[in-house]
């Protein structure tokens, strides 16, 4: 018998494999990003704002800012993918 058809079925998964790896690298670096977007923003826009009321700790304070809106944003974005994806149970009353 040919090896062909395991050839085939080898190639296939080791395709399938490579595509849902590089899936997980696209999704790491979309949050990658908008937590350093989120940073650069925020803390950009505190310290302008420190620069013209001389109140220097308002760049930390943007970044940290930054740094939450970006994680909740996270966490709004991908986490109703992750539920959409999971089958519902459907509720009924007669339990």
């Amino acid at each position: 018998m040919s090896d062909h058809g395991n050839e085939a079925v080898t190639s296939a998964q080791q395709e399938a494999a490579a595509v849902g790896r590089a899936q997980g690298l696209e999704t790491g670096w979309t949050v990658f990003s908008y937590l350093l977007a989120g940073m650069a923003a925020y803390g950009i826009i505190g310290w302008l704002i420190g620069r013209a009321v001389h109140v220097p700790v308002l760049f930390p304070v943007g970044m940290l800012v930054g740094l939450g809106i970006s994680i909740a944003y996270i966490i709004h974005r991908f986490g109703r993918q992750q539920a959409a994806e999971r089958p519902r149970r459907e509720i009924t009353g007669d339990r």
